[in-house]
């Protein structure tokens, strides 16, 4: 097929380009793709040779065209574009391997061996157990569910693993303001979804910091006061009643976060999102005690005057981090040292992937390197997938502050946005359940445009936009999928004789185009493996719909001039709908069959 004669011709020309540099070791030739269909298939840039060869890339390229014109080469037709030389293929006849290898696969149509034989455990999600998911937790949760299929998808075995934040200062400090504001309220007794309930009083710790600093500055002497109380002082001394096993301490904890606990888990069956095995922070922290412990015993971390624990990082390029703090309470850095090593003794993966926003990017070099310092080789498999931040149209998000978009509010505002425009369409016959159709379409929102975007770059999510049935969403790739599932099933209805297909008929540029578009989903899926980057598979679903709303939009399909025509134009679709409904699956996206 395409990537076959592609690598021939590559081998080709750098076989020739070897005689006519000279030379046995010249740079690989790379393979691009022409910006133009006009242009050919295949792009092979002679930028690499200029040097050596003395001359300009482009008369490179007329030179090594017509040496190979004079001998035996794949097939294909050379043409010089600038400084590349290019190659187009008689594209229809090959659209009989390219369909029947995409119809032999099915629903592993795009599946690669790159990562064959690989262990990867990939964390995602970690939220605390102190407040609900929101949007942010909703970028981490697609792109960490959708890496880890792509990865699947790619030959490695995967591990889905969430690290749940239990204890530290920020759980004591709703805790801490139920204690004190409660008045022995319940999620039963208000009727609110668990990590709500506990949320509602995060925020509500940091209004009493508002007015406990309010009063500082209006009456400085009142921290004298034996009725003043310091949320962060008393919240820090809660937290190390926790370290200390207070019965009274763990036992407002335990009840806390199992309302919370229970909430996240509404809301990840929701959501589509699962985990192959939980951490907890509460049962890692000592280990990774204990492995600060040993790193001080060892020279490798030093105590301070003050007490703390920390380590030197000038090795790489910074300063110094604490790993215990002077009270003997730990970190979040403790924590996951911790985490880390348990993780390898219950499952030694070969590579690591921690899906964590940018702002952790100093966390994780820090980490990095302390585990490397331990003595841990595998800590060069260690591997953060860094991705930007998720704002709002009228900017950023705040958890104390009470303004972030929840979860499970914003799915549900989707999901009543979906209903609206099937209702205004007039769909309802046609979907059947719309309740769930309209959950389906929200969930297809969501993911596609929280994932359409390169993982490190910050986006603004807008929940209008990302429902609509047109344009570079969720909704509209959605939509383009049922409408090639209602063509076949009229076809189906009707009957058409499959002998009949004749690929040399396949001449459109849109035809062409569809078939290169079949060929290259396992290539697709492959870079977007190898490059933890689903944003990939969105850009290839989303060109693949507009090339066939065009197609759709100029050519007949079921009343096409011949039967020939029709027959090879739906085996074509047919093939499309693979690759769409196998790419959906790889970025969260239910198929719909209706819309």
């Amino acid at each position: 097929m395409l990537s076959e004669l592609k690598n021939e011709w590559k081998n080709t020309i750098e076989n020739e380009l070897r005689s006519y540099l000279g030379a046995d070791d010249i740079p690989a030739l790379s393979i691009g793709v022409p910006p133009k269909s006009e242009m050919g298939d295949a792009a092979f840039p002679m930028f690499p040779y200029a040097k050596a060869a003395g001359k300009a890339p482009a008369l490179i390229a007329k030179d090594i065209m017509a040496l190979i014109s004079g001998k035996d080469h794949p097939s294909g037709e050379m043409l010089v574009a600038g400084p590349y030389l290019n190659v187009r293929f008689d594209i229809p006849s090959l659209s009989d391997a390219i369909l029947s290898e995409a119809e032999r696969a099915g629903d592993e149509y795009g599946a690669v061996s790159d990562l064959e034989g690989r262990k990867i455990m990939v964390e995602f999600s970690c939220p605390n157990t102190n407040k609900p998911l929101h949007l942010g937790h909703m970028r981490n949760d697609s792109l960490g569910e959708s890496v880890s299929t792509l990865l699947k998808k790619a030959g490695a075995e995967v591990m889905k693993v969430n690290l749940i934040n239990n204890r530290g200062v920020h759980i004591c400090k709703s805790m801490l303001a139920y204690k004190l504001f409660g008045n022995g309220e319940t999620p039963e007794s208000t009727g609110e979804k668990g990590d709500h309930f506990v949320g509602r009083y995060y925020v509500r710790f940091a209004q009493w910091e508002k007015d406990a600093a309010a009063m500082k500055e209006k009456n400085p002497d009142i921290v004298s006061s034996p009725d003043f109380i310091d949320p962060d002082t008393a919240a820090q001394e809660m937290l190390r009643k926790w370290e200390a096993g207070d019965e009274e301490t763990r036992a407002l904890w335990e009840k806390m976060n199992k309302w919370t606990l229970d909430g996240l888990s509404e809301s990840y069956r929701n959501m589509g999102i699962s985990f192959d095995k939980l951490y907890y922070e509460s049962d890692t922290y000592k280990l990774g005690r204990s492995e600060v412990m040993k790193g001080l015993e060892l020279g490798f971390f030093r105590k301070e005057e003050d007490g703390s624990v920390q380590v030197d990082l000038s090795p790489i390029g910074l300063d110094k981090k604490v790993l215990l703090r002077r009270d003997g309470t730990t970190l979040y850095m403790t924590q996951d040292i911790g985490t880390a090593v348990r993780r390898h003794e219950d499952w030694p993966f070969d590579s690591l992937i921690y899906v964590v926003a940018s702002e952790q990017n100093y966390h994780f070099k820090v980490l990095f390197y302390v585990l490397s310092l331990l003595g841990y080789k595998w800590a060069e498999e260690l591997h953060h997938l860094s991705y930007g931040m998720v704002n709002l149209p009228n900017g950023k998000m705040k958890s104390r502050e009470g303004t972030v978009v929840d979860a499970d509010d914003l799915l549900e505002e989707l999901t009543v946005l979906a209903r609206r425009e099937i209702e205004a369409k007039g769909r309802e016959e046609a979907v059947g359940d719309v309740a769930a159709t309209a959950k389906k379409i929200a969930l297809g929102a969501l993911n596609y445009y929280l994932l359409q975007v390169q993982p490190q770059h910050d986006m603004v999510f807008d929940p209008e936009k990302s429902i609509s049935f047109n344009g570079n969403t969720g909704p509209y790739l959605q939509y383009t999928c049922a409408r090639i599932s209602s063509i076949l099933r009229k076809a189906d209805d009707e009957g058409y004789d499959e002998t009949l297909f004749d690929g040399s008929l396949l001449t459109d540029d849109d035809e062409k185009a569809l078939l290169k578009a079949v060929e290259s989903f396992p290539e697709t899926v492959r870079k977007a493996a190898l490059n933890y980057d689903p944003s990939i598979i969105a850009s290839y679903l989303y060109e693949n719909a507009k090339t066939f709303s065009h197609y759709y939009h100029d050519n007949q399909i079921l009343k096409a001039e011949t039967k020939a025509l029709s027959v090879s134009r739906l085996r074509l679709i047919k093939a499309l709908r693979t690759v769409m409904k196998n790419g959906f699956a790889l970025i969260g996206v239910p198929y719909l069959e209706s819309m």
